[in-house]
């Protein structure tokens, strides 16, 4: 979902350009607050910022509180979360050997995996709501109605939304398009921090059914 969300709103900044979502990596376009590069990164983009985190709210909302950032924050149904982060630890050469999927799935439903419980961290951003200028979507919401979405994240942010610009998003965020783009898809990672032989990042992109 994270990734979604980012070629959406690329597309949208842009107006449909597809050209900065073709040729920028989309740790640059929206540099992750989590990562020792952020301010370098950040630094050099305009005043329009897209900033990526994982972060649960009790750590970063009380910052957003005093700010006027606008969050979009994207849940995903837990099932597929797990599985989800079970097959990225294979990958990511930076988190711990993963063991077998169910050692994994009691450490998720534990909440002793990187940024915690799942459970607390939805919870969490929920009861922001009124604290914040947050716009909740669910990933499979996205599934369901990309266009309707768009529409309202054009709305949310005050980013106008011309038929073309539509047009263009739908076509690059869909999950073929995103998979094929070496600027969404990780391939750009070195082997030595994600070990591409042990599978895609983008595996299938369908809700309910990454078992």
């Amino acid at each position: 979902g994270t990734t979604w969300m980012q070629e959406i709103l690329t597309l949208l900044f842009s107006h449909g350009d597809v050209l900065p979502a073709k040729t920028i990596p989309t740790w640059e376009r929206a540099p992750w607050l989590e990562q020792i590069y952020f301010r370098d990164v950040l630094r050099d983009t305009a005043a329009r910022r897209l900033i990526t985190t994982h972060l649960p709210a009790h750590v970063l909302a009380p910052a957003l509180q005093q700010s006027k950032a606008k969050v979009i924050y994207v849940a995903r149904n837990p099932k597929d979360v797990a599985v989800s982060f079970y097959h990225f630890h294979r990958l990511a050469k930076f988190l711990p050997n993963p063991g077998s999927f169910d050692t994994f799935l009691m450490q998720f439903l534990e909440g002793t995996v990187h940024y915690g419980s799942w459970f607390d961290h939805v919870k969490g951003w929920l009861g922001q709501q009124r604290l914040l200028d947050i716009f909740y979507v669910t990933y499979e919401e996205l599934h369901q109605d990309l266009r309707g979405m768009a529409q309202r994240l054009s709305a949310f942010l005050g980013c106008p939304l011309e038929p073309e610009t539509l047009g263009a998003l739908e076509q690059h965020c869909s999950f073929a398009a995103m998979r094929d783009n070496t600027m969404a898809n990780y391939t750009l990672i070195p082997p030595e921090i994600m070990d591409h032989s042990q599978g895609c990042f983008m595996r299938k992109g369908e809700g309910g059914t990454e078992w």
